[in-house]
């Protein structure tokens, strides 16, 4: 039998197949042990096939074989270098919510969570949420911030998942896709796709005073059809969020605005650093880049992330 993985628990997965029926399924035990580096060999969206389990009692399936992948967003955890984890395969797009403060969310973490999106070519969203809580100076944050990744070519909305605003956008983007939504814990993805779909009634959480931090209300991904021809993938808050598998002569390649003038550099190998005649350091000298951008790439490209934990975590 065929299906997908709708939700992961760590020993056992979620799957429904074509005609709506689901399974508890685990993994075969030689399966596990195949050239796996993630910590979790198989994430919710992946399409499996099974076979249902003579030896229980229940309906439940073993997992053999899974199909390849279209695409995943994979991290590094920033504490444990040596693990990746899946967070979701086969989406069209990654919703990416933003807060400025309660909790903040700093460009290191958004400018590295994009990377990743553009080195799997997955469509990424900025969702900057609770517009409706921020005063004059903060909403001019927002805009300022919005302002630089639209002229990167990324789009922005400005939402409120508690009055509604501009949720009506956000959905017709949605419609005919799967959509991962993501970000800090407290950011309020739960009440935003509560606010989408109020039938799933996902649970919530308020924020940490003193931390300013989310209080994590998703302890695992999971896949949910919606009433509108969508589907949604809700995940755990992340912290923070460590690139992998790059190459240093590639990152600049998904830093889209570097990517434009990299022809102009005088080498074909410019790491846009040390190099002379680079165009993208000339750039950033005339403003025409942000600096944030560019020190998010530095810190990506030397592997910076020491400094990387310490922009997350410098207003505890």
């Amino acid at each position: 039998m065929t299906g997908r993985v709708y939700k992961s628990t760590g020993s056992w997965y979620t799957v429904k197949t074509e005609l709506g029926q689901t399974y508890e399924c685990r993994i075969k035990g030689k399966f596990r042990l195949k050239d796996i580096k993630s910590t979790n060999p198989i994430a919710v969206g992946d399409f499996v096939d099974f076979e249902l389990d003579t030896k229980s009692d229940q309906e439940t399936g073993v997992i053999n074989t899974i199909h390849d992948r279209q695409n995943y967003i994979v991290r590094k955890s920033v504490n444990l270098s040596k693990q990746t984890h899946i967070i979701a395969s086969n989406i069209d797009q990654v919703f990416l919510l933003v807060t400025i403060d309660n909790p903040p969310t700093f460009t290191s973490f958004i400018d590295r969570f994009l990377v990743t999106a553009e080195a799997y070519d997955i469509k990424a969203v900025l969702l900057f949420n609770k517009i409706d809580t921020y005063d004059q100076d903060t909403l001019d944050e927002v805009r300022y911030l919005a302002h630089v990744y639209r002229q990167i070519g990324y789009e922005c909305i400005g939402i409120s998942a508690t009055t509604g605003k501009n949720l009506d956008q956000v959905k017709s983007l949605m419609e005919g896709k799967v959509s991962m939504f993501t970000g800090h814990s407290g950011v309020g993805k739960s009440t935003l796709v509560n606010a989408i779909e109020p039938t799933l009634d996902l649970k919530t959480k308020a924020i940490s005073m003193q931390h300013m931090q989310g209080q994590h209300t998703t302890t695992f991904a999971e896949m949910f059809d919606l009433s509108f021809d969508a589907k949604i993938i809700d995940t755990p808050g992340i912290k923070g969020f460590g690139v992998v598998d790059m190459e240093k002569e590639e990152i600049g390649d998904y830093f889209p605005e570097f990517f434009a003038l990299k022809q102009n550099c005088k080498f074909n190998n410019c790491l846009h650093i040390e190099e002379p005649k680079c165009a993208v350091k000339e750039a950033l000298e005339k403003d025409e880049i942000a600096a944030s951008r560019y020190k998010s790439y530095v810190q990506i490209v030397e592997g910076d992330e020491e400094h990387y934990r310490t922009d997350i975590w410098n207003q505890e």
